[in-house]
C-alpha cells in the first residue's frame, strides 16, 4: 500500500490533490500507530530499565578510572532515561485509557505480568541516579525527597513481590513447564532496595542512613534467596555491590558494637569477602548465558528481553569494580573499565536492533508481545519428546 502512494506522489508532486493525499498518509500512518500501542507491554520498561543501569554505571562515583567529561556523559545518559521513561508510561497509560481491560489482562496474564517488575526496576536506576547526578548538584531538599521515595519504593516493591508470587504460586494459567528466568523479575525490584540504598546512604543523616542500610540489606538478603532458586545473573551481582556499598556507607555516629571506626573497617572486610564469594555465582551463570546465547545465535530475534544483555550485566560489570576499588587493584579496576566499554556498546545493538523492530512491525503488533501466550513446549527451539526405542534406535544406528 506505501508502495503504490509513493510511486503516486512522484508523479504528481506539489499538487493540491497530492498535498491532501500526503496528508492523509500521516494521518493514518498516526492512527495505525496508536492502534499498535494495544500491543504495548510492560516488557517495555526493559529499555529505560537497562538505559538507567548503564547511567549508574558510567557515574564517576561508580568508576575506579575516570576522565573529564566522564560525569557529562553519564548525565546525558540519565536525562535521556528520564525522557524514555516518560514516554514509556505515557504510551503504556495511553493503552490502558484507549483499550478498556488491557489494564487488568496485564496484570494476570501469564507472561505479560511477570514483566510488571520492569516498571519499578527503572524507577530503582532512576532513583539511584538522583544520588548519583542529583544531589551534588542541589540542595538538602533532594536528600529529604531520595529518602522518601526510597522508603515509598521499598513499600511498593514488596506489595509487587508478594501479590505476584501469590499469583504465581497459585493461577491455573501457570504451569511448571512454562517456567523461565522471568519468573526472578516479581522479587528483583525489592531486592534493588538494596541497591538504591547503597547509593544514597552516605547522602542521608546517620540518624537515617542506618535505617536505611538495615531496610536495604534485608531486601537485598530476601531477593537473593528468592532469585537463587532461578537461573539468573543480576540477582547475586547486585547483592554483591549492595553489601560493599552499604558496609562503605555506615554512618559513623552510634557506636553499636565499639568504636565505629573499628565497626566500618570490620564491615569492609567482610562484605569485601562476602561479595567476591556470592559473586563467583553470577561469574558462573554469566559464562553458561554467553556459552547459551552463542549456541543458538542463528535462532535469535529480537525481543524486548534483549535488554537483559545490559542491565543485570550493570551489577555485575560495578561489583567488579567496586571489589577493586576495595582492594586498591588497578587490574581488577581495569576489567570493571573494559566491560563498561563492553556494555555500553551492547546497549547501542540492542537499541538499533530495538528500532528496526518496531519498524519492522516484529513488536507492538498483534501475536507478537508478551501480551501474547505461547507454550513453552511449541517453540521451536525445544525438541521433541522421544521414546526409549528410539533412542535406543539412534544409538544403534550411531554404533554402526
Amino acid at each position: 500500500m506505501f508502495q503504490e502512494q509513493g510511486s503516486s506522489s512522484s508523479s504528481t508532486y506539489g499538487s493540491p490533490q497530492n498535498t491532501q493525499y500526503q496528508r492523509g498518509g500521516r494521518t493514518s500512518g498516526v492512527s495505525e500507530f496508536l492502534a499498535r500501542l494495544e500491543h504495548f507491554t510492560w516488557a517495555n520498561y526493559t529499555f529505560p530499565m537497562a538505559t538507567g543501569g548503564l547511567a549508574l554505571l558510567l557515574a564517576e562515583q561508580t568508576q575506579g578510572f575516570t576522565f573529564r567529561g566522564l560525569q557529562t556523559i553519564g548525565t546525558i545518559v540519565y536525562i535521556f532515561d528520564l525522557v524514555i521513561f516518560s514516554l514509556v508510561t505515557a504510551a503504556i497509560t495511553y493503552r490502558f485509557v484507549k483499550f478498556p481491560g488491557t489494564l487488568k489482562s496485564s496484570v494476570t496474564h501469564p507472561t505479560e505480568a511477570l514483566f510488571l517488575g520492569t516498571s519499578t526496576l527503572s524507577l530503582a536506576s532512576i532513583i539511584a541516579g538522583i544520588a548519583r547526578y542529583g544531589i551534588p548538584a542541589c540542595g538538602p531538599w533532594l536528600v529529604t525527597t531520595y529518602r522518601i521515595l526510597f522508603w515509598i519504593y521499598f513499600a511498593v516493591t514488596f506489595g509487587i513481590a508478594v501479590g505476584q508470587y501469590a499469583f504465581l504460586f497459585t493461577s491455573p494459567l501457570l504451569r511448571i513447564e512454562d517456567m523461565t528466568p522471568a519468573w526472578d523479575l516479581p522479587i528483583f525490584p525489592f531486592m534493588l532496595s538494596g541497591t538504591v540504598a547503597a547509593a544514597g546512604a552516605a547522602t542521608q543523616p546517620p540518624d537515617q542512613a542506618l535505617p536505611m542500610i538495615i531496610g536495604g540489606l534485608m531486601a537485598q538478603g530476601l531477593g537473593m534467596l528468592v532469585s537463587i532458586l532461578m537461573y539468573a545473573v543480576g540477582p547475586p551481582s547486585f547483592t554483591s555491590l549492595a553489601i560493599i556499598g552499604m558496609a562503605v556507607d555506615f554512618p559513623q555516629h552510634y557506636n553499636y558494637f565499639g568504636a565505629d571506626s573499628t565497626t566500618v573497617q570490620i564491615l569492609r572486610v567482610l562484605a569485601t569477602s562476602t561479595s567476591v564469594f556470592i559473586w563467583s555465582l553470577s561469574l558462573w551463570f554469566f559464562c553458561i548465558s554467553v556459552i547459551a546465547n552463542i549456541a543458538v545465535r542463528d535462532q535469535l530475534t529480537f525481543r524486548l528481553n534483549w535488554y537483559a544483555y545490559v542491565f543485570p550485566n550493570v551489577g555485575f560489570t560495578i561489583t567488579i569494580i567496586s571489589v577493586g576499588k576495595e582492594l586498591q587493584s588497578n587490574g581488577v579496576m581495569a576489567v570493571g573499565s573494559a566491560m563498561t566499554i563492553l556494555l555500553v556498546m551492547m546497549w547501542i545493538f540492542v537499541f538499533i536492533n530495538h528500532v528496526k523492530a518496531v519498524i519492522d512491525r516484529r513488536i507492538w503488533f498483534e501475536g507478537r508481545d508478551e501480551d501474547f501466550y505461547v507454550n513453552e513446549k511449541d517453540h521451536a527451539h525445544v525438541k521433541p519428546v522421544k521414546s526409549g526405542n528410539d533412542i535406543e534406535k539412534e544409538a544403534g544406528e550411531k554404533q554402526q
